[in-house]
């Protein structure tokens, strides 16, 4: 029998390939570029708080305007230009300055050397000398100084030429200038000495020798070296970590967060509203869902995986990651994300005379409360792996893999593993499992899921071996997904698809994804990023051993409700209905409407 092709649900598909293609260059390596900017964890943290409430308002705003006004087209596609420009524009966010590098100025008798020490300094020994080869740079030296070291500078380097040179006693600070030649590093484990040539310097345009006679106190001072070299700076010194307060006063880090801000929006009315419009096509056929939003997987694994690779070539011999690239992918895959959308032939068939009323009926049952707490809960999960796994990452990578890192591969290639591994096979089986299993089960196997994966995740050594963990991202983000959208759709009263999809998805982003950002920022700078997911690890099987047993409670007590009976309006009790069989959640007890007052009273076991 010859397999038919849904013509229909074509351009579905293609703006789900094309959308989480034209996301995935960016969106996963977000966190660790605001680290390379100069921000702190807990500033990421902040960020990733404030936005999914940003999201969390926008979701629901949109998708009642969607809903009420009929403009799920001119919204959707409205929403995807945004998306795509504010993503684009981030590449011209300038990054914080980084300070001058912290090194130790050594006088002793037969030679003069700059110190620096690194625990990656053999590493940086290795890369300047392969960028320098056998130059010679002149460096300028800004010493804390001792009255001790005033006699040696005065008698033994200035010889006693200059009047008045030991009334600088008093002086903290020494200036001199002295030249360093590349290809004369001597490296003594973690740290590197630089040989400065004849010992010779310059104080004040005079040239002068910097020896230090044995007799004397040795003379060691701590410095800031400048050689006017933006690459020995960006080896040497440290990163600029920016803690929140200190972001808040620069225009940069606005410029920053207001794209990134703009970038949620687009995505939050994209993602709401193209999950109402995808089921508005399925119609009766919810189950079909996760067969199409696979295809979102697929493009997010491919262009994530290419994004690392692209992003790792780019960038070698550099300081810094180049990320310029993926900008260009992200504006382009979204462009023709824009034009796919335009096909989509979607008119909503059931209205709603009343959305907010209607949708608020469902915070009266007892089964969908406790569905808005499960998102809430993923949400705290999903958040530490969205924001800070690949921190955690780069921090495992640099104690274990030193000098030759390819961790922006690596983690291409956990975005890969993730999709092709994880949520495609169970977004395409997502359908038959729940059918299998139910709404409720797949509820608590996801809780699980997470808790398996983050005590995993808090046994790591070597970074690489963060690749077959990967593959539960099929529980933890393919099977919740396709199971949070289905049971929101389900449960939707009539007109109300897309405030649904919203409101759920701004309850597990808004209020679950907000405050696992802010709680793993914290916890990333107060305890260690290891610690941080062993806790979360252990507080996701606390939460399944409650989930499970609440879900047993509500099950022997079927009947039972906060007052025995909830009232739903007439509008959502039909819907609700039609959904029982599937979900098992709402009842129907008595369709008379005994009241007279438009409701009937249903039993929402």
């Amino acid at each position: 029998m010859k397999a038919t092709i849904d013509k229909e649900l074509l351009p579905m598909k293609a703006h789900y390939f094309l959308f989480n293609a034209g996301t995935a260059p960016v969106v996963p390596f977000m966190p660790t570029l605001a680290g390379q900017l100069g921000y702190s964890p807990a500033v990421v943290g902040t960020m990733y708080t404030v936005l999914p409430i940003i999201g969390m308002l926008a979701k629901p705003l949109f998708g009642y305007i969607a809903d009420r006004y009929h403009r799920h087209r001119s919204l959707f596609l409205g929403g995807q230009v945004l998306t795509g420009i504010a993503f684009f524009l981030i590449m011209f966010v300038p990054g914080m300055d980084k300070p001058l590098p912290k090194v130790q100025f050594h006088c002793h008798q037969g030679a003069s050397t700059v110190r620096f020490c690194s625990e990656y300094g053999e590493c940086v020994e290795r890369n300047i000398e392969r960028y320098y080869g056998n130059r010679t740079l002149n460096c300028h030296l800004n010493c804390e100084a001792q009255p001790y070291m005033w006699d040696i500078v005065c008698q033994d380097w200035l010889q006693n030429k200059t009047d008045n040179c030991a009334a600088n006693r008093t002086n903290p600070q020494l200036h001199f200038g002295t030249s360093l030649n590349m290809q004369r590093i001597e490296n003594d484990n973690t740290c590197m000495f630089f040989m400065i040539p004849h010992d010779q310097g310059q104080i004040a345009n005079q040239n002068v020798t910097l020896y230090c006679p044995p007799e004397k106190e040795y003379f060691q001072a701590n410095c800031t070296m400048d050689c006017q070299e933006d690459y020995l700076k960006g080896q040497l010194a440290e990163s600029a970590v920016i803690n929140t307060s200190s972001a808040m006063a620069m225009p940069q880090f606005w410029l920053f967060f207001g794209l990134l801000i703009f970038s949620w929006i687009g995505m939050a009315v994209v993602v709401s509203i193209g999950d109402a419009i995808c089921f508005g096509i399925l119609g009766e056929r919810h189950h079909l869902y996760g067969k199409q939003r696979l295809c979102g997987s697929l493009g997010w694994g491919v262009f994530a995986l290419l994004a690392g690779l692209l992003v790792d070539h780019m960038s070698q011999g550099e300081v810094d990651k180049n990320y310029t690239a993926v900008f260009w992918m992200a504006l382009l895959i979204m462009g023709f994300d824009v034009f796919a959308s335009t096909k989509l032939r979607h008119t909503p068939t059931h209205l709603s005379s009343n959305i907010v009323k209607d949708v608020g009926q469902m915070f009266l049952s007892v089964r969908c409360v406790i569905f808005f707490l499960w998102c809430v809960a993923i949400g705290l999960g999903t958040a530490l792996i969205w924001n800070f796994l690949f921190i955690y990452l780069e921090q495992l990578d640099k104690a274990f893999e030193g000098c030759d890192s390819s961790i922006k591969t690596l983690e291409g290639l956990v975005m890969g593993i993730q999709c092709f591994g994880g949520e495609l096979p169970f977004f395409f089986l997502s359908g038959w499992i729940l059918k299998k299993i139910g709404h409720v089960n797949a509820m608590s196997l996801v809780l699980l899921g997470f808790g398996v994966r983050f005590i995993l995740y808090s046994m790591l050594q070597n970074p690489w071996y963060i690749l077959p963990i990967e593959l539960m991202n099929g529980v933890t983000f393919g099977l919740f997904y396709a199971t949070m959208a289905s049971y929101a759709s389900i449960v939707a009263p009539p007109g109300t698809d897309a405030t649904m999809q919203s409101l759920v998805g701004a309850i597990f982003e808004g209020v679950g994804v907000s405050m696992g950002s802010l709680i793993g920022g914290q916890l990333f700078e107060s305890v260690s990023a290891r610690t941080t997911f062993e806790i979360f690890g252990i507080g996701a099987f606390i939460i399944f051993v409650l989930h499970v047993s609440i879900q047993l409670y509500l099950q022997r007590n079927s009947n039972i409700s906060e007052n025995g009976k909830a009232r739903v309006s007439s509008a959502s009790a039909t819907t609700t209905a039609s959904a029982s069989a599937s979900l098992e959640t709402v009842k129907p007890k008595n369709t008379d409407n005994k009241d007279g007052d438009g409701f009937r009273e249903v039993d929402l076991s």
